[in-house]
Parts: structure tokens; C-alpha cells; sequence
């Protein structure tokens, strides 16, 4: 056991190092003059998205079938809408999100707009 070590650590420093090519430099002024913005930065819009406030609109959703020998994303979709048993309804907001939910699992529920 101590002859392997003694010779893995011979073969070690055997081995030439891997040589690592290093970027040279950028080279400073002396004088560093500030930058100027583009003209057309100020203009440009965040890149961050903005949510849009709810416009109120709400979809009643009741559970009319069970989710019992149905696929699973059809019994998660049913539990992110907040629905879990035959004949409870929730209140929704009336986004794409939650119509595309819906429409997985319309087989399952019954609709109704809500004011």
C-alpha cells in the first residue's frame, strides 16, 4: 500500500502541469473619460414584464366528475383549481391561465360566468 502511494505521488509530479493560455490584459488610459449613453438607451422600455391588474372578471368552476381512473395531469389540474371533491365550486379569475386548466379537464366540470 505505501509503495502504490509513493508512486502515485511520482507520477504526479512527473506530469507536466496543463498550461492555461491567459487573456491579456486590457490596457487602461490614463485619463478615463466617461462613457456616453446611447441616445436611444433612455427610450427603451424595462425588460422586466408587468403584471396586468385583474379586471375583475370571475368564472365559477363546479367539480361534476370524478377524477377516479383519469389520467394524472387531470386530477392535478383538478387540484390546482382547487377542486377535490363532486359538487364543490370556487370563484376564479377569469385569465388564460385558468381557461387553458379548464379546458383540460371541461369533461369533468361545469362553467359558469360569474360577474
Amino acid at each position: 500500500m505505501a509503495e502504490e502511494k509513493d508512486t502515485k505521488k511520482k507520477v504526479a509530479a512527473k506530469a507536466p502541469a496543463a498550461k492555461v493560455a491567459k487573456a491579456p490584459a486590457a490596457k487602461k488610459s490614463s485619463v478615463d473619460a466617461p462613457k456616453k449613453a446611447p441616445a436611444d438607451a433612455a427610450k427603451k422600455k424595462p425588460a422586466a414584464k408587468v403584471k396586468k391588474k385583474p379586471s375583475g372578471a370571475t368564472v365559477k368552476v363546479t367539480q361534476i366528475g370524478s377524477p377516479i381512473g383519469r389520467q394524472d395531469y387531470q386530477k392535478a389540474t383538478l387540484i390546482g383549481l382547487g377542486l377535490n371533491k363532486l359538487h364543490r365550486t370556487r370563484e376564479l379569475e377569469d385569465t388564460p391561465s385558468v381557461r387553458g386548466m379548464i379546458e383540460k379537464v371541461k369533461h369533468l366540470v361545469k362553467i359558469e360566468d360569474a360577474a
